[in-house]
């Protein structure tokens, strides 16, 4: 049993012996190295492997078998041509291909039927049979004109032909068709020679009148078109330029007004609810970030938007007017100057996101002083700020801004929660809290933090709002109170408490803001609601 190998030739497939396939590669491999690689070359041994596809094929079907054997490699080689024949004719010297086969081919080639597509005026069927029957085409076509006047009839003939009559495609079928044998040698003969026809073609007509009129006349397009283009490319860069300008100019306006008026140019910006006309960028922002650290931010700000501002309406200029400079220098110049004010704006930031590091808090107790007080009556205090126009109106985790004559202050909202006491006394816990860069400024910015209640007997008013002290930042300033009832006793939530009381726990679940205006027991299951019988609230002094 030989092995046997599945192999491509010019697009078929077939299965051969192992002995013949390595006769049928160095044969391919010879073939190859002789005609090279340019496309002359390879466009030869594609039709050489077409041919020889075509010969395998036709055995094949003649010998009833599916599989190459050696002595069908060496027929098609002595049939195409074996190399050192073609090479030894190349050495010495070029002589006219005969049309009659190599010995090996033994007998007499025979002519197929084609249409010649090289030499066609129609279809080719004429120069097709002249081919054929080795007769000039022109009188092959004389005697179909003449035959068509008379006899129509060769008309419908001459279709007849060209719908049955193959094409001849390859250069082994054109060989066919002028009786010649597909061999190596005449099918590098014939390549090569249509290459020469088709380079003589070309020489001629690069060498003629109308090439050259057509050459001119292109020429003088190409001039027409690339001056249109041109002109049209300039217009479209002086609008260009002008809008880089405008847009420049307007930005450079609004910029330089809102750094000196004091405005933000977001003030009427629809995503930023709740502020005003009134938003006034230096006053927001010193609640922000450091004094010290303000007019560093504000000048690498400035630099950040202002160069590219100026690099727009420098570009746009520049299209515009068309005028000489240093491009690359300045660009490089600008560039330095805006990556340093970028890095100093990270580093101001960077440096004011540390003061909010650590967190503080501090709880401040204090014994209400009311031995006898069945029930605390817990107040809210006179709003200071409630007669005052807000300017501000947007909050900071339970802060806000508001005016203090023309002033700003920052002033916070505490929350108020209730829960029982583990004592026999009414207890109430202060609980500030504040962020600082370390514990200790955490700390100190606690105890910058002001709120304050007052007792009278048994009623205590809280403040509706806490402040910090002056120049101090925001910080994450949190108030807390609770205060603690022992069980047993009641509290009375006014109604104006509802501002500040936030999720007290009782028994019956009942929602904050339905718990102002009654009184409120603390009992075994919790705190609840208690009606006493004839206690009357004391009087407000």
């Amino acid at each position: 049993m030989k092995k046997t190998f599945t192999i491509n030739i010019s697009g078929s497939v077939f299965h051969i012996e192992e002995d013949a396939y390595e006769k049928l590669r160095d044969y391919l491999q010879m073939l190859t190295g002789h005609f090279g690689s340019d496309s002359d070359g390879r466009e030869i041994l594609q039709d050489i492997e077409a041919r020889i596809a075509e010969l395998f094929s036709k055995k094949m079907e003649a010998e009833g078998k599916d599989v190459i054997l050696e002595v069908w490699v060496e027929e098609v080689m002595a049939r195409m041509g074996k190399p050192e024949d073609f090479i030894e004719q190349e050495e010495e010297a070029e002589e006219p291909v005969s049309s009659t086969p190599p010995p090996s081919a033994g007998g007499k080639v025979k002519r197929r039927m084609y249409r010649d597509p090289d030499h066609r005026v129609l279809g080719g069927v004429c120069s097709g049979l002249g081919a054929y029957f080795n007769i000039d085409p022109v009188v092959l076509r004389i005697i179909f004109f003449i035959l068509f006047w008379i006899y129509g009839i060769f008309l419908l003939f001459y279709i007849v032909l060209w719908i049955a009559v193959p094409k001849a495609k390859t250069t082994a079928e054109k060989l066919e068709m002028r009786g010649q044998e597909p061999t190596v040698s005449n099918i590098e003969k014939s390549i090569k020679e249509e290459v020469k026809e088709v380079k003589e073609s070309y020489k001629r007509f690069r060498s003629s009148n109308t090439y050259e009129k057509g050459r001119e006349q292109v020429g003088r397009f190409g001039d027409v078109t690339y001056n249109v283009l041109k002109v049209i490319l300039r217009i479209v860069v002086i609008v260009a330029g002008a809008f880089l300008i405008l847009l420049a100019f307007l930005g450079l306006i609004g910029f330089i007004t809102s750094m000196v008026v004091g405005q933000s140019v977001f003030h009427s910006a629809p995503w930023i609810s709740g502020l005003g006309p009134e938003f006034n960028m230096p006053e927001i922002v010193n609640f922000f970030i450091a004094p010290g650290s303000m007019t560093i931010l504000l000048v690498a700000i400035a630099l950040l938007i202002g160069i590219p501002l100026l690099g727009i309406l420098y570009a746009g200029t520049k299209m515009v007017f068309r005028f000489k400079s240093n491009s690359k220098l300045i660009f490089l110049s600008s560039l330095a100057v805006w990556m340093v004010a970028l890095v100093t704006a990270v580093v101001v930031v960077v440096s004011q996101i540390k003061d909010y590091n650590k967190e503080t808090t501090i709880t401040q107790n204090q014994v209400i002083n009311c031995q006898n007080c069945k029930t605390l009556y817990l107040e809210l205090g006179d709003n200071p700020y409630a007669d005052r126009s807000s300017r501000y109106q947007f909050d900071l985790r339970r802060m806000r801004l508001v005016t203090d004559g023309d002033k700003p202050l920052l002033i916070g909202e505490p929350r108020l929660d209730v829960e029982e006491s583990s004592s026999n006394e009414f207890l109430i816990l202060i609980r500030k809290k504040s962020r600082g860069s370390n514990q200790d400024a955490a700390k100190n910015n606690v105890e910058d933090i002001i709120y304050n209640f007052t007792q009278n007997d048994s009623i205590i008013r809280f403040n509706p709002y806490y402040t910090i002290r002056d120049n101090q930042r925001w910080l994450d300033q949190e108030v807390d109170i609770t205060v603690k009832v022992p069980r047993g006793k009641s509290i009375y939530l006014a109604n104006k408490m509802e501002t500040i009381i936030y999720d007290i726990e009782n028994v019956s679940n009942t929602w904050d803001g339905d718990m102002v205006g009654k009184y409120w027991e603390m009992t075994d299951l919790g705190l609840q609601e208690k009606k006493p019988a004839g206690e009357k609230e004391p009087e407000r002094k």
